[in-house]
């Protein structure tokens, strides 16, 4: 059974400039910083069906709750829409007009495609498993929750209602089993769900990982380090493994 790939972070295309304060190489260092980059290789294969967005995390997004009451990062200014840099540098003025448009045009059509994917799933075989796919620094953000500087290799996230145990056993035995540090809900944690079925469809399973840039990339950049085939590997069994569990 085919797993539904959720790839909200790989871009840095931006695709409206309107609104952004700050200059371009305050932009392309943001980008640098915040980008997952190459998740989109990673994870891909031709068994799955992966959902990529189109634009970068700093023009919307998709990851987010669009209601910012529901989203703890919309009070450091980096909600659905950022406003601010990681270092909490007004980056950004987000009008009413822009935030109905982005939403509109953007963000609403990318979680409309996951929407259909799982749909589809759930139509073909009764089940859907979403794994969401992600990366993080060597180092914590500024503006990220867990400061602790020791940081597994690879982590998962859960939620309660849509991540059966099972998935988590089966990934904590796969990751100790290839010799990688495993964090469980940190340094990031939870997985997403398309609000359709959002704590209230146990059908639709989902586990977030994320991948250590130290394990793939260059120090400071994106150029994928002499360890990138080998981490692809080992995202592409963990892939196997989950499917395993449908």
């Amino acid at each position: 059974m085919s797993l539904l790939l959720h790839l909200p972070h790989a871009s840095t295309h931006i695709p409206l400039m309107e609104g952004y304060t700050v200059d371009g190489d305050t932009l392309q260092a943001e980008l640098l910083k915040l980008t997952d980059h190459h998740t989109d290789d990673l994870f891909a294969n031709d068994r799955d069906v992966a959902v990529v967005a189109t634009f970068s995390r700093i023009f919307c997004d998709a990851e987010r709750f669009t209601d910012d009451t529901l989203e703890v990062m919309a009070a450091r200014g980096m909600g659905v829409l950022y406003t601010h840099t990681d270092a909490g540098e007004r980056m950004r003025t987000v009008t009413p007009e822009l935030r109905e448009r982005i939403l509109r045009e953007h963000y609403a059509p990318h979680h409309a495609r996951l929407t259909a994917a799982v749909q589809a799933a759930l139509d073909s075989t009764g089940q859907a498993t979403v794994v969401d796919g992600h990366s993080y620094p060597d180092v914590p953000l500024v503006r990220d929750l867990d400061q602790d500087p020791a940081r597994p290799d690879f982590n998962i996230g859960t939620d309660p209602f849509h991540t059966p145990t099972e998935l988590v056993d089966v990934a904590v035995a796969y990751f100790s089993t290839r010799g990688y540090t495993l964090g469980v809900d940190r340094p990031y944690r939870g997985t997403l769900v398309p609000m359709t079925w959002y704590q209230r469809d146990a059908r639709v399973r989902s586990i977030m990982l994320e991948v250590n840039r130290a394990l793939y990339l260059l120090p400071g950049s994106n150029t994928r380090s002499a360890r990138y085939a080998e981490v692809k590997d080992v995202v592409q069994g963990f892939l196997d493994a989950m499917r395993g569990m449908n």
